[in-house]
């Protein structure tokens, strides 16, 4: 144990015995130490921390972290604070219980990885860094090296998500966020395909075109490619769908100031999607998969589209701009129509900071809005928000709600005066053919306005880790095909 500056104990109800046998060792009793701890009113919730100074040997501190009920979300909680607690530090050696299950203990180091994220472009005093290492001993055996190596896996699909959407958009652009995913594919073992411009008009992609011609920085298409090992036609096939919107001012139905705050970070969904990618070889997922990321940015200007204009997209349909502040959903309509017509996939989702009715709907920070066509998809998709910490609560479809989307001059209209997230969602749906399909609006869960459990403050990168969970559960495609 000695040559660790800091020890740090997992505590829950009792204190572990591997941590009153290393205390012993040292002729420190941490089970008084927890009690006076207690009485100044220290709790074992998950992520409550308490620093106590020691000089014995190498070892200079000590820090006790809430282990809560010992569960995956309560030790992510803990990770995560103890990453926090360990910036400017080498290294944490952290005792934690016997017997902590596999789910908990991945959750754990996703915690580690996700509390050591930071983003800063200050010159003076920029903070400290990250930890350099935190090593876990539970007194008997080294801990299962596997499960922490997955949990470091998706661990990094939230915090390469996050780093997308809080890079600020005079650096972020499409072509920026297009580059940054061929970099990813080439690391990862992808294959990445990049329309511009040119080629998306000559396609026929007038979603993204529309959205991405008030600017001067123009609109692209990202198409990532995934096959396991021995795939083959019958392997199951499913595509993600991402908004990819690097910078969203409203267009010409122009924002609030106070709108266009952290609108760096409306490719969330897009960023998410890439992130996913980058994960699924190392996760051995045994799913075949293409990410899409449908890339613009929506600005005011001479060439920008106008409310009244009729948009065609993908494949034909037709959609009648009513407002310009509504455009992640012309950008996804094309990317799904592509995905139905040119790909024809098992399964489809689309992900997106959609709207801001799905805030007023969830609130902040606990859950994500799911929208499905197949209950088995809704199903896989919640238990793997569960088992990730990305929580989603599902949202009805109802048809009754189509007239709020009908318009006599195009086969749709891109905003109602109805529910707007419910809405949004039955225009997409139009685009998303007879496959089952599950849509993800996340704008509830993508920003945290501080350090709050697994989160620092800004962008979240709301989706990989759920996304990464749900393709390599094993069985993502169960009971849908």
């Amino acid at each position: 144990m000695h040559g660790s500056a800091t020890w740090v104990v997992l505590v829950g109800d009792e204190l572990p015995a591997a941590a009153k046998e290393a205390g012993e060792r040292l002729g420190v009793d941490l089970g008084r130490l927890l009690e006076v701890q207690r009485e100044t009113g220290f709790t074992p919730a998950a992520g409550s921390t308490a620093a106590y100074p020691l000089l014995i040997g190498d070892v200079t501190e000590i820090l006790l972290v809430g282990a809560g009920d010992g569960g995956a979300k309560d030790l992510r909680h803990a990770g995560a604070a103890i990453a926090r607690f360990g910036r400017g530090k080498d290294e944490l050696t952290t005792v934690v219980a016997e017997g902590i299950d596999d789910a908990a203990l991945q959750a754990f180091a996703e915690g580690v990885v996700l509390g050591s994220f930071s983003y800063t472009q200050k010159t003076v005093d920029p903070g400290k860094p990250a930890v350099g290492s935190v090593t876990l001993t539970d007194g008997t055996d080294a801990p299962r090296q596997d499960v922490l190596d997955r949990g470091v896996v998706v661990g990094r699909t939230g915090w390469l998500a996050r780093q997308l959407a809080i890079t600020p958009s005079n650096e972020k652009d499409p072509s920026w966020l297009a580059a940054r995913a061929i970099e990813i594919a080439a690391a990862t073992g992808l294959v990445a395909t990049v329309w511009d411009e040119k080629k998306l008009a000559a396609d026929g992609f007038g979603g993204i075109l529309a959205v991405g011609q008030g600017s001067a920085r123009p609109p692209r298409f990202i198409r990532l490619d995934y096959a396991p090992a021995g795939s083959g036609k019958d392997t199951p096939y499913v595509v993600l769908v991402g908004k990819g919107i690097t910078y969203d001012t409203g267009g010409l139905s122009l924002k609030p100031r106070e709108g266009m705050v952290s609108m760096k970070r409306d490719m969330t969904g897009g960023g998410s999607v890439i992130a996913t990618m980058s994960a699924l070889r190392d996760l051995g997922a045994n799913v075949r998969v293409t990410g899409l990321v449908c890339a613009a940015e929506n600005m005011p200007s001479g060439s920008a589209y106008r409310p009244d204009d009729v948009i065609r997209h993908f494949g034909g349909r037709t959609t009648e701009v009513k407002n310009t502040d509504a455009e992640g959903r012309l950008v996804l309509a094309d990317g799904l129509a592509y995905a139905v017509q040119e790909l024809k996939p098992d399964v489809l989702v689309d992900i997106a900071t959609l709207t801001g009715a799905i805030k007023v709907s969830l609130g902040a920070m606990l859950y994500g809005g799911l929208f499905a066509t197949d209950d088995a998809l809704a199903d896989n998709l919640a238990d793997a928000g569960r088992v990730s910490g990305e929580e989603l609560w599902r949202m009805p479809l109802p048809a009754e709600y189509e007239d709020l989307i009908s318009t006599p001059v195009a086969d749709s209209v891109n905003s109602s005066k109805g529910p707007g997230s419910i809405t949004a969602a039955l225009f997409l749906k139009a685009f998303a053919g007879d496959l089952p399909w599950a849509h993800l609006d996340l704008s509830s869960i993508a920003e945290s306005p501080g350090e709050n459990f697994e989160y620092s403050t800004g962008a979240t990168g709301a989706g990989a880790r759920l996304l990464s969970t749900w393709l390599s559960s094993g069985a993502p495609t169960s009971g849908i095909i």
